[in-house]
């Protein structure tokens, strides 16, 4: 046994899990951050799109980018600067005295989240048995919803009751965090280039990214799907609203459905190991639409619409894990930048369908916005059939393990 494989392998998996909570827990300030900077800066509504613009194009849409980098030089040792740089310069902004520091530390914070989300899942690939790689990336992708979801609520807390300083203070966390990542190693694990290819035989068995038909049809399916998990928390407030529901049924309905996608995310990777990544990612599709429409139906709050609302949130995200793992089977050679295109590119291309659904409510509603925005999960489901199955990978040492 190496020494960078002596930390217990659950353990690693639950440091990976926490990096993931507190990375896109520090990816949810500005939310909550945006009112006061605005009026301390005398931001309008345009520059403060073109703030969450900007850390959104950094944080997710580069994650690509970040992850060819990283399968090219193997950058391991980066664990250990990802979180404290997203959690130094985003606590940071709250103190911005101009706005060109406050786009400058708002972009750094969104660098640091660009590079661990390729980074962090890659080394979770390389953790675990190939027959258990769903459920750990379910606890991985748990892990971050749950620090996206709690975010909101600790910052306005703060904020409310101390000030912008007392950010400061949740800087520390993300320190301890990456201080016991590094007592166990895990900077040490070789994900350099030359190791990958002798232990996956990649150069002989597998196709490179940009010709893998089956990983640009996984990236639009996962697009697809991110366009009514972002559009549908976006703009649900917004139809509450119109229909003269008060701020705290809102709020409520934002927890149900953001904690069940955590839920869910957790469920959906173990079923991908179970049953299989295709028939896992189909299986949630096919169920999600019937029950998000049924959903939008009737939004008014009621013990029914509370419910479906939790399954849907739950089927959303349970393809989370799943296409992650099945886009690095497609792709083994490049599994950073295969976890870049899910966990960033993805997502980000699913804010862009998520404005396109504001716009149509412009002209017929947000309501009637939102169920005809439904059309996007159809499409994912019937090109999800189209995705081949990844090919068997070769047994041998190719996959670490205690």
């Amino acid at each position: 046994m190496s020494k960078n494989l002596s930390t217990p392998v659950f353990l690693n998996i639950s440091l990976l899990s926490a990096g993931h909570f507190f990375s896109d827990f520090y990816a949810n300030f500005l939310p909550a951050l945006l009112p006061i900077v605005m009026v301390k800066l005398g931001l309008s509504l345009t520059m403060s799109g073109m703030l969450v613009m900007v850390y959104s194009v950094i944080s997710s849409v580069l994650q690509p980018v970040s992850g060819y980098i990283i399968d090219k030089r193997g950058y391991a040792w980066l664990i250990l600067v990802t979180t404290p740089v997203s959690a130094v310069f985003i606590c940071l902004s709250g103190l911005a005295d101009s706005k060109f520091a406050l786009f400058l530390l708002v972009g750094l914070a969104g660098l640091g989240s660009s590079v661990f989300h390729p980074l962090a899942a890659s080394l979770m690939g390389r953790v675990v048995t190939a027959e258990t790689k769903g459920t750990a990336m379910s606890i991985f992708i748990f892990g971050g919803n749950i620090g996206y979801a709690v975010a909101p609520a600790v910052i306005l807390y703060l904020l409310s009751t101390t000030g912008t300083a007392s950010l400061l203070w949740l800087i520390i966390p993300g320190l301890l965090v990456t201080g016991a990542s590094y007592l166990a190693g895990l900077h040490k694990f070789d994900i350099s280039p030359a190791k990958t290819c002798a232990r996956d035989a990649v150069n002989e068995q597998f196709e490179p990214w940009y010709k893998s038909r089956g990983l640009i049809l996984l990236n639009i399916v996962n697009a697809l799907r991110s366009w009514m998990q972002v559009a549908l928390p976006t703009f649900l407030p917004v139809a509450l609203a119109g229909a003269g529901q008060p701020p705290s049924v809102a709020a409520s309905m934002l927890t149900v459905f953001l904690l069940s996608g955590a839920c869910g995310a957790l469920f959906g990777g173990w079923l991908g190991d179970r049953i299989g990544r295709k028939a896992g990612v189909i299986g949630s599709l096919l169920l999600c639409l019937p029950v998000t429409y049924l959903f939008l139906c009737d939004i008014s709050p009621s013990f029914v619409s509370y419910s479906l609302l939790a399954l849907s949130g739950a089927l959303i995200q349970s393809t989370a894990p799943t296409s992650v793992v099945w886009a690095q089977e497609l792709i083994p050679g490049n599994a950073a930048m295969a976890s870049g295109m899910m966990l960033g590119l993805s997502f980000g291309l699913g804010g862009v369908g998520a404005a396109i659904t504001g716009g149509l409510g412009d002209h017929i509603g947000i309501e009637s916005a939102l169920l005809w925005s439904l059309v996007s999960l159809g499409l994912a489901l019937i090109l999800a059939f189209a995705i081949p199955q990844p090919a068997k990978r070769p047994t041998g040492n190719q996959i670490l393990n205690i």
